[in-house]
């Protein structure tokens, strides 16, 4: 495997888990830090969206390449 296919894998992987996570929040659910403090579902929906967004950029950038 070249470096830029781990690098794919790796982003592809980090993208499911935050789609994962935003398929949790549309269902209702509260996430908090293990400290049990409450995480503001709106703020981390919308930091979620654009880190999704972010990696979408990227895995295509890197498909053009591996391709």
């Amino acid at each position: 495997m070249t470096t830029s296919e781990t690098e794919l894998d790796r982003l592809t992987t980090r993208r499911v888990t935050v789609l994962y996570r935003l398929d949790l929040i549309a269902q209702g659910a509260k996430l908090s830090y293990e400290d049990g403090t409450p995480i503001d579902m709106t703020s981390e929906k919308s930091r979620l969206e654009a880190m999704a967004a972010d990696l979408d950029r990227r895995i295509e950038a890197l498909e053009r390449t591996v391709n």
